[in-house]
């Protein structure tokens, strides 16, 4: 098989693939027509941003919990249940849409509600994806591949939701989300895992405060854990919060329609699609950690860039540029991670990467929204751009110190420039 598909011959992991396709489509086109419903109700960028923060909060506050859980109970269960949850979420949406009796507080509402499902769902995503692997040396590649799946989602949905809305109404787009649920509960249906944890000798579980501390401790005494987490944060609260300002751009700049977001948000999926697909392409995770930092680099100068533009075809290179460089350090952080964490504690592990990534960014979306109502839009996205340059630089300068860190811990599992032997385990503090 192709290297860059080479998880797909794991079947559980085909089922799993097969699934989000839908589902990451479905999720788009409901992100992009609730953004542009908000707007379209309210005209307000704050309100952008309270929506952005009221879905991502639950994110923040409950995913070291739901890591922990992760640790200790049955993972595919807990992805079916998530799933389901968020089938009713949209299909709430929809009906109220339908109405015509839909107002601001309900979506609030309702994204809090789809915050709970997500915080729940993305640290048993993460954990349970080794379950659906007989090898672990393709970890880093499904990874990409699942990334890769959620970006053509990224770039597809948008652009269907900007016709959806124009040809039918937001409620549309709602429905068919509602809609994509089902074959994501189908393919799970299909799946047939041993549960890790169940596999292992039974043991005294700590109280719930003791194992998120130890999970905590664990990765704050890992250097390139502590790192990396700090700039995939830093980068989330500097830069994600443009995506929820572009409804805002789009009319400042461009005095655009919903099909114009659609565009520019696709472009970013474009982008992304490239970073998925150079990372699949990749044999192992070493050298990873200088793309990082220079996808930083990437994504700071193209917001600048993107808050002075003025011309579509050229902010539409910029937001591809964007959603690439934001991808390969999600993504590329993602895969060293894996690599590195111990199985029985991986789940909270992964639980602090959620946060990292989406857990602080509703600080950033609220922080960015009250902002573009005082100074602009394209004021605040130029204001992000500067903060994630300045952060990339000083990350650079602790190359050399994540470098010394990372360097005996892949010597330790077996990885080098062409191989990478997955039956060795590290436990690295330092």
């Amino acid at each position: 098989m192709n290297f860059t598909l080479r998880a797909l011959r794991h079947r559980n992991f085909a089922w799993f693939l097969g699934g989000q396709i839908f589902v990451m489509i479905g999720y788009w086109i409901q992100q992009i027509a609730l953004m542009w419903l908000v707007y379209r109700l309210t005209g307000s960028a704050t309100l952008l941003g309270v929506v952005a923060f009221a879905s991502n909060l639950p994110i923040l506050l409950l995913a070291p919990f739901v890591g922990l859980w992760c640790d200790r109970f049955n993972r595919h269960r807990m992805m079916t249940g998530t799933q389901v949850a968020e089938l009713l979420q949209a299909v709430l949406l929809a009906a109220l849409a339908f109405s015509g009796i839909i107002a601001v507080w309900h979506i609030v509402v309702l994204a809090i509600l789809l915050g709970v499902c997500i915080a729940v769902e993305l640290p048993v995503r993460h954990a349970f994806l080794p379950e659906l692997l007989e090898d672990r040396a393709d970890i880093p590649n499904a990874i990409a591949l699942i990334s890769l799946v959620g970006n053509c989602g990224r770039l597809i949905g948008p652009v269907l939701a900007g016709l959806l809305i124009g040809a039918f109404s937001e409620a549309t787009c709602f429905l068919i989300n509602a809609l994509s649920y089902v074959a994501v509960l189908a393919s799970l249906a299909c799946i047939r895992v041993t549960p890790q944890h169940q596999s292992q000798p039974p043991h005294p579980h700590p109280s719930a405060l003791r194992g998120i501390k130890e999970g905590v401790v664990y990765a704050w005494r890992s250097v390139p854990m502590r790192l990396l987490l700090s700039l995939l944060a830093a980068m989330a609260l500097a830069g994600a919060p443009y995506n929820a300002l572009m409804p805002a751009v789009v009319h400042e700049v461009y005095a655009g329609d919903a099909q114009t977001l659609g565009l520019l948000v696709g472009a970013a999926g474009m982008g992304a699609i490239c970073g998925t697909l150079m990372l699949a392409a990749r044999r192992n995770v070493r050298g990873l950690t200088r793309i990082v930092i220079a996808a930083a680099v990437i994504s700071g100068c193209a917001l600048i860039a993107l808050s002075c533009s003025r011309l579509l075809p050229w902010s539409l290179l910029l937001m591809a540029a964007i959603g690439f460089s934001t991808l390969v350090i999600s993504v590329s952080v993602n895969m060293i991670l894996q690599t590195i964490v111990d199985d029985d504690k991986r789940g909270r592990v992964m639980s602090l990467y959620t946060v990292a990534f989406l857990g602080v960014a509703p600080l950033g979306g609220l922080l960015a929204g009250v902002l573009a109502d005082h100074i602009g839009a394209t004021h605040t996205v130029f204001a992000g751009g500067v903060v994630g340059l300045l952060v990339a630089l000083y990350m650079a300068s602790q190359l050399p110190r994540i470098r010394s860190h990372v360097r005996p811990i892949y010597a330790r599992l077996g990885i080098a420039k062409s191989s990478w032997n997955p039956s060795q385990k590290i436990s690295e503090r330092s």
